[in-house]
């Protein structure tokens, strides 16, 4: 990852999107998630009307840590798969997503199922951002004309 380029954070915030969708489907957390969220039938379909306007909302959320994750990735030199999976999206999960979402048990009494539910899919989804960033820039980069590699296989700055 040398270069913040555009489709791997476009793809990114997509694959979030993607993500969500198949995570909170009613066929896998959907119906659990509702529950435990207090969120009734009704609820969803007055805001069905809104999804459009949520589903871009969380696209371009997703965009922004996607955007964030590379430039961490940039930082700390993180080039290959294994870097993206354990240096960037795990730490990154662990330091802020886990912390920040406990909040929701200790001080809004949330269930602790819920809190799982929810702490999981934002790792399955910073995994997935990760590999499709470290991986995106490698592309982009072994598609420039100023690519040097080292006898590593990793990228030489320009």
């Amino acid at each position: 990852m040398t270069v913040v380029t555009i489709w791997p954070i476009l793809a990114a915030g997509v694959s979030t999107v993607l993500i969500g969708w198949i995570w909170y489907h009613p066929k896998v957390f959907g119906t659990t998630w509702m529950r435990l969220a207090n969120v009734t039938p009704e609820m969803v379909e007055r805001g069905k009307k809104m999804m459009p306007l949520y589903a871009f909302v969380g696209f371009c959320a997703s965009m922004l840590i996607a955007y964030v994750m590379n430039y961490v990735g940039i930082a700390f030199q993180i080039y290959d798969w294994v870097g993206a999976v354990f240096e960037l999206a795990l730490w990154s999960w662990l330091g802020f997503v886990v912390p920040i979402m406990l909040g929701s048990v200790l001080w809004e009494q949330r269930p602790l199922k819920l809190y799982f539910i929810n702490v999981f899919y934002w790792l399955v989804s910073f995994v997935v951002m990760a590999l499709i960033l470290v991986l995106g820039s490698q592309t982009a980069v072994a598609n420039s004309y100023d690519t040097q590699i080292d006898a590593n296989g990793q990228y030489l700055s320009e």
